[in-house]
């Protein structure tokens, strides 16, 4: 065989095996690494939408964290008042009770004051008669003379 039909052998095996490498191989290579290059975009476009949502999130949190935070800080607020009312309220009811209480207690001081200017009278009225009876010598009744001691006890 001449160097020639050789290299002619050479080069048809060459363009077969090129033919074939293109109609067969080839496609189902660039096949896959298509479907690689589509899932390695899709992957990114995905972790690029996961970061966004992440961010949407982080704001939604912060905006419920801040509306939280008033919320709270209002009831706080809300409460406090309360407390103060309910402290001015008691200490409203107190004094009105104090009140009410000394006054119970000066009637009740007047009434005794009263009760013991009777009874100083009574005793006046009784040492009065005594001191008469002791003065005249003679026996004064006090059933009989009645009139005559209720005027002397107003008198007092």
């Amino acid at each position: 065989m001449s160097l020639n039909a050789t290299l002619f052998a050479q080069l048809a095996v060459f363009f077969i095996l090129a033919w074939f490498t293109m109609k067969f191989v080839w496609p189902p290579i660039v096949k896959a690494l298509d479907e690689r290059a589509q899932k390695i975009a899709d992957g990114l476009s995905a972790a690029d939408k996961a970061k966004a949502d992440l961010a949407n999130a982080n704001t939604r949190v912060e905006q419920q964290l801040s509306a939280a935070r008033t919320d709270a800080t209002q009831r706080l607020a809300d409460a406090e008042r309360l407390a103060q009312s309910m402290i001015e309220e008691a200490k409203s009811r107190a004094t009105d009770e104090g009140n009410k209480i000394i006054a119970a207690a000066k009637a009740e001081a007047e009434q005794e004051a009263v009760k013991a200017r009777e009874a100083l009278r009574e005793q006046v009225a009784a040492l009065a008669v005594k001191a008469a009876e002791q003065i005249l010598r003679r026996e004064v009744n006090a059933g009989v003379h009645a009139e005559l001691l209720g005027r002397l006890k107003a008198e007092l």
